[in-house]
């Protein structure tokens, strides 16, 4: 690509540093500028429309240009541009917001703190958790167990309960504190002849196995997507979640669900939670909370792990933790008028609804002759690609297969997610039927081309 003086690509190869970038590649190719969009379509400076298959980064509920969120922040801002929650401070649009996911969410949970990213709420969680069990008395219950292929963030404890290698790399990462279990892919790693309820009795034991070796008294919480997300959208194999469940129930250890792309109507439920029948006793959001018009995220707890939490403070004086931003008056209203519009609109029914359209196209797909496995629930799905079809084999390049399809499917005015040899769907909440059709068929398009 050959990037004129002063444009916009040069400029950013000059001064930005991409983040989740190969850096000499983006030096060689430059940037996609993105400048405007409306619904599920982004547009570039060049003029050309793409579709939007992964709104945004998972996030993009009620789809792009919505003049009712781009109101709520304006009439924030010249109300009350910002504040903080610190020494007991507060303001309306964070109260109610507090009020509204407790309520949404229900179960076991009680409060709400605020961050500004999933990876922010998640190393708060680890530091709650850890806060929490020095309050009980437990100073060794510290070890949190997350799986193979979860996502949870890239700031330094968030990465370390990820469970993706590159998240690792060069990073010195994880920390020692974190434990990962085999993914609950069960086409992928269930034995042959293997049901998923005998596949998910199988992970169980290996939590078994691991509280065993361990010490119960030193494992303080389970972590996981209720779907896992950027780890390769795995949906959970029948039996699952309540086993995971039954083991922590049995041996006092937290669960932390991260809802931070399965939360607000992109399995068909308000929260995949909801969906799965998971109770957990932390539960993060961010992402689809504002569609990401502001950065946001929700730490929602129980009560039994806020009482604890509140008499340490008032033992010790405080409880020392908290952003500038926690809370932030715009990010909150403009999650209210996100509730409100997915409320009324009835996202999350439509979620439902479209999905055995959008399951359905995607299955389509596993008649080509590179296609392994067609996976997804509600409105997410991926195509699993490798070299052979029978045993699974991988291509002997890995990710290239994947790279290149990305690229075509750009080239055809689509944006999905390449996931090595995976490639991911995740579009706005608002995606029409027709729209459905129209992204596949550019799908199908760009993979006849590879």
């Amino acid at each position: 690509m050959t990037l004129l003086p002063n444009s916009l690509e040069a400029r950013d190869v000059a001064y930005y540093f991409h983040p989740a970038t190969n850096a000499r590649r983006h030096e060689r190719l430059g940037p996609l500028v993105m400048e405007s969009g409306r619904g599920v379509y982004v547009r570039d400076d060049q003029g050309k429309e793409y579709l939007e298959g992964l709104a945004g980064l998972w996030s993009v509920a009620v789809g792009f240009g919505e003049p009712r969120l781009v109101e709520a922040a304006a009439r924030q801002m010249a109300k009350l541009p910002y504040y903080h929650s610190f020494s007991g401070k507060s303001h309306p649009q964070a109260i109610a917001l507090a009020e509204r996911l407790v309520n949404l969410a229900g179960g076991r949970i009680a409060k709400a703190q605020f961050t500004s990213s999933g990876s922010e709420a998640n190393d708060f969680v680890v530091k709650l958790v850890w806060y929490y069990n020095n309050a009980l008395g437990r100073p060794k219950k510290k070890t949190i167990v997350s799986r193979q292929k979860g996502y949870h963030g890239v700031s330094i404890a968030s990465a370390s309960l990820t469970g993706m290698p590159n998240f690792h790399r060069e990073f010195d990462l994880p920390l020692p504190f974190v434990r990962h279990l085999t993914a609950p892919h069960y086409w992928r790693n269930a034995a042959p002849g293997e049901t998923e309820e005998a596949f998910s009795a199988r992970l169980g034991a290996e939590f078994e196995a691991l509280i065993d070796a361990e010490g119960a008294e030193t494992i303080a919480a389970f972590i996981g997507e209720p779907l896992m997300g950027a780890g390769g959208v795995i949906p959970p194999p029948a039996g699952y979640w309540r086993t995971m469940q039954a083991i922590c129930g049995k041996h006092d250890i937290l669960v932390i669900a991260d809802e931070v792309i399965t939360g607000f109507g992109r399995l068909g439920a308000m929260f995949g939670s909801h969906k799965y029948g998971i109770e957990p006793d932390i539960l993060v959001a961010s992402k689809a909370l504002t569609s990401s018009y502001f950065p946001l995220s929700a730490v929602l707890i129980s009560d039994a792990v806020y009482q604890a939490v509140a008499d340490n403070s008032a033992k010790i004086g405080v409880f020392a933790h908290g952003f500038t931003a926690s809370g932030h008056p715009v990010g909150t209203a403009v999650a209210m008028e996100n509730l409100d519009i997915i409320e009324e609109r009835d996202l999350v029914g439509r979620a439902g609804r479209l999905a055995p359209q959008f399951q359905g196209r995607l299955a389509e797909f596993v008649s080509h002759g590179n296609v392994g496995e067609a996976r997804g629930a509600g409105l997410i799905g991926a195509l699993e690609f490798v070299a052979d079809k029978a045993t699974k084999a991988p291509f002997e390049a890995p990710g290239a297969f994947g790279a290149r399809l990305a690229e075509l499917c750009q080239e055809e005015g689509l944006i999905i997610r390449a996931i090595g040899d995976l490639v991911a769907f995740c579009p706005p909440l608002i995606i029409s039927e027709s729209e459905i059709d129209e992204m596949f068929d550019r799908f199908a398009r760009a993979l006849g081309r590879i």
